[in-house]
């Protein structure tokens, strides 16, 4: 069932525009590297692998969400308390993501009444 439409506008889609009032702030990578306790290298590396998300400006320079330093802090805590390599590393995050979401559908569910 559609809503009709003000005359004047059939065909027009009204978009809600919003600019942001400030940029989000992002790190840069030796901003980042001195702030996860890593050298920038390990850093690029990181970032190949698919293990941290960047973005890219005009010149080529690696930016960091500062969310990405918490992901950063659980690769470390996977790396010195599981002995893990990179590879298997990328592999563990993304089953404990996986579980965390079913684990979620499970909470969301709605419980059959107790039976007496």
């Amino acid at each position: 069932m559609s809503r009709p439409r003000p005359s004047g506008t059939a065909g027009a889609d009204r978009r809600v525009v919003r600019y942001p009032l400030a940029r989000p702030p992002r790190l840069s990578l030796d901003g980042f590297a001195d702030s996860a306790g890593l050298h920038p290298e390990l850093v690029r590396r990181l970032v190949k692998l698919g293990l941290l998300h960047a973005t890219y400006d005009s010149a080529g320079e690696l930016w960091f969400a500062q969310a990405e330093l918490v992901t950063v802090a659980r690769i470390q805590r996977l790396r010195t308390g599981l002995s893990l390599n990179y590879a298997a590393i990328g592999l563990v995050i993304d089953l404990l993501d996986r579980i965390d979401v079913l684990e979620r559908a499970l909470r969301a569910r709605p419980r059959p009444p107790a039976k007496e």
